[in-house]
């Protein structure tokens, strides 16, 4: 918000210039990146269409968490029991297929 300025005057003149704006209402944004997922916690999200090009606009309380799946041991027996292969195997499996039982088992039985 610009200070000093009416927001239904904002709003009036946005609109004037074919921008389109409406929040959406969520409870948490999450960002995937290669090595670390961006998590907003709180966020305030607001969909603006300018012009046909549409964009977000988040703000909220921001945290990162490396993006390494977790994999449960009752993961490892299951692909371990239906791929025919040792717990280790099994792992890596799942770890190379960040978690997804049905690829890692697919990948073993070939």
């Amino acid at each position: 918000m610009i200070p000093g300025m009416n927001p239904k005057d904002i709003a009036k003149a946005m609109k004037r210039m074919g921008i389109k704006q409406d929040e959406i209402e969520a409870e948490e944004v999450v960002i995937k990146c290669p090595d670390k997922n961006i998590v907003i916690s709180n966020p305030n999200v607001v969909k603006v269409n300018a012009m046909g090009q549409e964009s977000f606009q988040i703000t909220g309380d921001i945290s990162e968490e490396s993006s390494q799946t977790k994999i449960s041991e009752e993961d490892v027996k299951t692909v371990s029991t239906q791929a025919n292969v040792s717990e280790q195997k099994a792992r890596e499996a799942l770890e190379k297929y960040n978690g997804d039982l049905a690829e890692a088992i697919l990948s073993l039985q070939e």
